[in-house]
């Protein structure tokens, strides 16, 4: 084999990685970023599948939070008692729903909503970090869940059901 041919034969195996395989891995790696952060904001709920804590109790927003969004996260538009609880609640369903892979792509642009609002208002000089949950929100948005996601069997059944539905 030429040497020449390697770089194109390497490429050609790289092509064959699934885009399931990467959606998992997406949906997985950004659900756990909003999701951690989620979890600072409220208090009698812990879920950490990672760390192995589970505390299940009627969630509540912690003491601090309005006012870290008060005093810290200044959102233009938005008082902070109003704020606060949209983040926690936003931060909880849309990872979930992501991890799920139910609405992934409603859930992922509502996510990267988030992502820009935090990156021009609150923190601007944190552009790499969220240039990655971009990367990764936007790929979701553009290319979906994968097979291994609720979507995916919904789609399924919904085009087996038109197939009936147009033969018979």
């Amino acid at each position: 084999m030429k040497a020449a041919a390697l770089p194109k034969r390497a490429i050609a195996l790289l092509d064959r990685i699934p885009h399931g395989l990467i959606a998992l891995l997406g949906r997985f790696s950004i659900a756990a970023v909003f999701w951690k952060s989620g979890q600072t904001k409220v208090e009698g709920l812990a879920i950490d599948i990672v760390n192995g804590e589970f505390t299940l109790g009627l969630p509540r927003l912690s003491d601090s939070v309005v006012g870290l969004f008060r005093d810290e996260f200044r959102l233009p538009v938005i008082p902070p008692e109003i704020a606060a609880p949209m983040a926690a609640f936003a931060e909880h369903l849309f990872p979930l729903l992501i991890l799920v892979g139910l609405a992934t792509r409603f859930s992922a642009l509502a996510l990267l909503v988030m992502t820009a609002t935090i990156q021009v208002f609150v923190y601007p000089d944190a552009y790499p970090t969220h240039g990655v949950w971009a990367a990764v929100l936007l790929y979701l948005v553009a290319r979906g869940p994968g097979a291994l996601s609720i979507d995916h069997l919904i789609t399924r059944r919904t085009m087996a059901g038109l197939g009936d539905t147009a033969g018979g």
